[in-house]
């Protein structure tokens, strides 16, 4: 018993080292990693959700948010690639235009890209990311749009029928999108199945599309798919991405555009 004990620790131990590293998990890739069947898994997994170590979402599980939101304001954790992402946004920046409309998601990268967007006039914004939105509203000649609808609390963020109607009003240039994973076979994907579609109806119904992600991004795929990469997409990363991960994307006819920190 003493045996099979520590046996269920290390694994759990390692499951929570898996979600330090990626953010998330799946059921069917930690059935493979730890040599265990999925019901053994889907058991851990429920088990260490309700004792609060990890957050439990259909085929896997996300890590529990180093400070858990209290109000859309709340400042965001340190984040280790934070220059990374700051070259990034000055990436997507050079693409847009004074007066300019287009879709911004939520996440890390496109706060930066928000914060970024502020330098050019007349802009009209839609976004579902409270952050950016409340970012954006504070130059009076940038016009924002939040979406309404349901809202994820943790992550700051609005998605739902309401949303993906209002998003079909709208035909802007650019969709500006965070992704949790960009790769040359899944295409584009999301840890966030609530947010898939709204990123999916952006992606529709904007003329080209950029896809902000860092080198964590690069090569990964989440949980839940979003479409796949052709020549309407432009990928902008940071330098630490890998080349071979990025001529993969190119081979789709999607551009790919390289971020120098300074």
């Amino acid at each position: 018993m003493a045996a099979g004990r520590l046996k269920i620790d290390i694994r759990r131990k390692r499951i929570l080292e898996l979600l330090a590293q990626n953010g998330q998990v799946t059921v069917a890739e930690l059935s493979g990693l730890l040599n265990a069947t999925q019901t053994t898994i889907r058991t851990d997994l429920d088990t260490m959700a309700a004792e609060n170590r990890l957050v439990r979402i259909p085929g896997g599980a996300i890590a529990i948010p180093a400070q858990p939101v209290q109000t859309p304001v709340q400042e965001a954790a340190p984040d280790a690639l934070a220059a990374q992402k700051r070259a990034i946004a000055a990436k997507v920046l050079s693409h847009i235009q004074d007066g300019d409309t287009l879709f911004l998601n939520s996440g890390s990268t496109t706060l930066r890209v928000a914060e970024a967007l502020c330098a050019r006039k007349r802009l009209c914004v839609v976004t579902n990311s409270i952050r950016a939105a409340e970012v954006l509203a504070g130059y009076p000649e940038t016009h924002v749009v939040l979406l309404g609808g349901e809202i994820n609390a943790i992550y700051g963020f609005t998605f739902g029928d309401d949303a993906v109607q209002q998003l079909g009003r709208y035909q802007p240039a650019w969709a500006i999108l965070s992704v949790d994973g960009v790769n040359a076979v899944q295409g584009i994907t999301t840890y966030h199945a609530e947010e898939a579609m709204v990123n999916r109806i952006m992606i529709q119904q904007a003329h080209r599309a950029i896809i902000a992600a860092d080198r964590r991004k690069v090569g990964r795929a989440g949980f839940t798919g979003i479409c796949r990469l052709d020549d309407r997409f432009t990928v902008i990363t940071d330098s630490g991405a890998r080349p071979e991960e990025l001529d993969e994307i190119r081979a789709t006819g999607a551009a790919v555009e390289v971020a120098e920190e300074t």
